[in-house]
């Protein structure tokens, strides 16, 4: 039986391993990406390239998109040139980026009138596990459509997951990025005001990782605080970005997040001094210096 042919928008850190190992594995893959670089690699592999979310999608048989905002998804999604105008029916769109659920279910919703389908699939783990087709991938969509493209995904991912209706991926993965992030940043206060109030950082960390509120998230932030390595691979600039979209989410569910709230605008605070491009714990060095 034939693989289903597959045409891919965004090579970034995490696109381009997924493509990789999809082409690894003998999918003939379509991609489009600004970076002329990316493609070219994906080309020197055997890849074909797209100028526009139109030619991409036309003959291929799931399109997907590894994009960083809502809103550069719903900009290759519409428009004369855009995705929608191109997917042929019985097609499968699949958005592995982290976006607002709300978007998500219209964009399904628009796919659908033309006899196409839709899972939102966020990805966990890293830009490695990618490359060798180990990511976590939290599914959601329409069964039968989840079931349509589950081969590939499980190509992509070791542990792939099927979470309900659409938007339940995206919904699950901005709940985890708010535990994940505001953790983060109360335990990269928490080394800043050790330090200000005279407790050594070390010390501080051999205490606190005795305890229950031990766990990976902390070990990141020691690496930073104490050892200076900066190794989560998580930017502030994309916490901040998905503790908004959180924050949308909570509003569009008539409640609110005060402590999502106040991490937000730490991470915001620590963007606007110029640390966007650090990794999550880099946020140390803003709790350091900051003054009442």
């Amino acid at each position: 039986m034939s693989k289903p042919t597959i045409g891919f928008i965004g090579l970034g850190l995490m696109g381009g391993n997924m493509v990789e190992n999809l082409q690894n594995r003998g999918y003939q893959v379509t991609v489009m990406d600004l970076n002329k670089d990316a493609v070219d690699k994906c080309l020197a592999r055997g890849g074909k390239a797209a100028s526009t979310g139109k030619e991409l999608a036309q003959g291929n048989d799931i399109v997907m998109l590894c994009l960083t905002t809502s809103a550069i998804v719903e900009k290759v999604m519409y428009g004369d040139e855009g995705i929608l105008a191109g997917v042929e029916e019985g097609a499968v769109v699949v958005d592995f980026g982290t976006s607002i659920p709300a978007s998500t279910r219209k964009i399904g919703a628009d796919l659908a009138a033309k006899g196409v389908g839709m899972i939102d699939a966020p990805l966990g783990r890293t830009p490695a596990h990618a490359k060798d087709g180990l990511l976590n991938i939290m599914a959601a969509g329409d069964i039968d459509t989840f079931n349509k493209v589950k081969p590939v995904l499980e190509e992509q991912g070791e542990n792939v997951f099927h979470l309900g209706a659409l938007g339940a991926g995206h919904t699950t993965k901005l709940v985890n990025n708010f535990m994940g992030m505001t953790t983060v940043c109360a335990m990269s206060q928490a080394f800043a005001v050790a330090d200000r109030a005279g407790v050594d950082r070390q010390q501080l960390f051999e205490i606190m990782s005795t305890g229950p509120s031990s766990s990976p998230f902390m070990q990141f932030c020691k690496n930073y605080a104490v050892d200076n390595v900066s190794d989560l691979g998580f930017s502030i600039a994309n916490a901040n970005k998905d503790l908004g979209y959180f924050l949308q989410m909570v509003e569009d569910l008539g409640t609110r997040s005060q402590i999502a709230e106040g991490s937000s605008a730490n991470l915001q605070a620590a963007f606007d001094a110029g640390l966007g491009n650090g990794n999550v714990p880099e946020i140390f060095d803003y709790f350091l210096t900051l003054n009442k």
